[in-house]
């Protein structure tokens, strides 16, 4: 391993060379009591199987934009800054080279795992230049944990005593969960996202006849359990659906990781964990992660049969019920703070009446009492128009490995279907000729053939567009 990848096997993963003979265990967010520090934490930025270990990808986190890549001397992925030391273009733009180090695209300076310079191809033989500290890349710690790969964003050095945010419950019984989620880059702070995962209330309106029902909307009692700067436990002892599902607890670890676990009778026990993860002001990455453990054996099949594609489809657009309003949300609530005195009190631009908005309060008094906010002073951009706030094709399947394939899959479907109908249309009336004593037949089967294969064009063509963009008129307004 180098000296940028953590070994994973221990909750608190321990450089090779960084700290590594201090057992000290630092804590997410920095040493200072009084404040967060966004920078100090590990984050997730891909799913393993969404990256190409031939290819470079592209990661900006808090406003860093990153080079991603598969270091094959060391057998791991690497994080360094996008830009390379000669010129200062995107190193994502490049490629893996034949002997396996990261070239640039512009004059195939090439770098090793460790952020050093290989070579300079315009050097003269015998030059040292590439030797010089000033051809390097700084790059940042990596790991991997639970299917995801994290990156640390603070001072490498910390890395190996921070511990990373995994969903601990899948630490234990590891063989009974079922494990499913997405991912999609979207149009609003992580707070925001945050915000909206732990606000359980939301479910039965934005998301009737999706995930939720309106019928289901009830009075919810929700209780803080313990509070402090690394995060927050309650719990709602009803439970959803008017208490039918049984108790729902959440747990939400600073800064970006949150999760509701219920378990009950009917369906067994279900987790909903979110990671909003920080890349510009107005913007993160979502992980969604589903893990099950099903009373049944059903569910269980049905899920492992289902494609991966296929489930992102579904969740794209549960994740589309909120997104325009969560929005445009953000720009009224920064319009409300900028004509208050305290520009940080939420309290007053919101009106929070009831208990089911308590774990929303307890969020903000915790940005607001370490100083959390990751993008403090900026200012959002003007909003953006519904045809993009409903762009999936760059928010998420051009970045999904498995819906990019499918994808390619459904227009060659398409290419082939209409090409089949066009040669069957065509050569319809020379066979009629030919087999003239049959060609009613000749020409039914014919016929039949290209209504198949028109029928295909438009199943496809309907599913592609499912790929690219959303559905504009959410269900619950139907």
């Amino acid at each position: 391993m180098t000296a940028n990848t953590l070994l994973i096997d221990d909750p608190h993963p321990v450089s090779n060379s960084l700290n590594s003979n201090s057992a000290e265990i630092l804590p997410a967010g920095g040493r200072d009591p009084e404040r967060f520090d966004w920078l100090e934490v590990w984050y997730p930025v891909f799913y393993l199987e969404d990256l190409d270990k031939t290819k470079p990808a592209k990661f900006t986190l808090l406003e860093r934009d990153l080079v991603i890549w598969w270091d094959r001397h060391s057998n791991a992925w690497q994080a360094f800054d996008d830009r390379c030391p000669h010129r200062l273009v995107p190193l994502s733009e490049g490629r893996i080279a034949e002997d396996g180090l990261l070239e640039c695209p512009y004059h195939g300076w090439a770098f090793k795992g460790d952020g050093s310079c290989d070579r300079i191809p315009q050097q003269p033989e015998g030059g040292t230049a590439h030797t010089s500290k000033r051809a390097c890349v700084s790059s940042l710690p990596t790991a991997e944990r639970q299917g995801l790969l994290f990156i640390y964003a603070g001072k490498p050095e910390n890395a190996p005593q921070v511990k990373i945010p995994i969903i601990e419950p899948l630490e234990t019984e590891t063989d009974k969960w079922t494990l499913f989620g997405t991912f999609r880059d979207l149009p609003y702070d992580a707070i925001t996202l945050l915000e909206n995962v732990l606000d359980a209330s939301h479910l039965p309106f934005t998301h009737h006849k999706s995930v939720g029902n309106r019928a289901n909307a009830a009075p919810m009692v929700l209780e803080v359990l313990e509070t402090e700067k690394y995060g927050f436990k309650g719990t709602w002892e009803e439970g959803p659906r008017r208490g039918k599902l049984g108790r729902q607890d959440t747990t939400f670890i600073a800064p970006s990781l949150m999760w509701h676990d219920l378990t009950s009778k009917q369906f067994g026990r279900t987790i909903t964990a979110v990671y909003a993860t920080p890349t510009r002001k107005g913007e993160c990455r979502l992980f969604a992660r589903f893990p099950f453990q099903f009373s049944s054996a059903i569910p269980r099949f049905f899920i492992g049969i289902t494609p991966r594609w296929y489930s992102h489809i579904g969740q794209n657009g549960i994740l589309e019920d909120d997104q325009i309003f969560l929005h445009y949300q953000e720009r009224y609530l920064e319009q409300a703070l900028a004509k208050m005195e305290d520009r940080g009190n939420h309290a007053k631009a919101f009106y929070l009446a009831t208990s089911a908005d308590t774990y929303v309060t307890e969020l903000r008094k915790w940005v607001s009492r370490y100083q959390a906010d990751p993008f403090a002073g900026q200012q959002l951009t003007a909003p953006l128009v519904k045809e993009v706030l409903l762009d999936r094709y760059h928010s998420h399947t051009s970045k999904c490995a498995s819906c990019s394939q499918a994808l390619r899959n459904v227009r060659r479907l398409k290419t082939a279907s209409m090409t089949i109908a066009a040669i069957v249309w065509t050569i319809i009336p020379l066979l009629s000729f030919w087999f003239a004593p049959a060609n009613i037949t000749v020409i039914g089967i014919g016929s039949l053939v290209v209504a198949i294969a028109i029928a295909l064009w438009f199943l496809g063509n309907n599913l592609e567009r499912k790929f690219i963009y959303g559905q504009e008129t959410p269900l619950r307004n139907l």
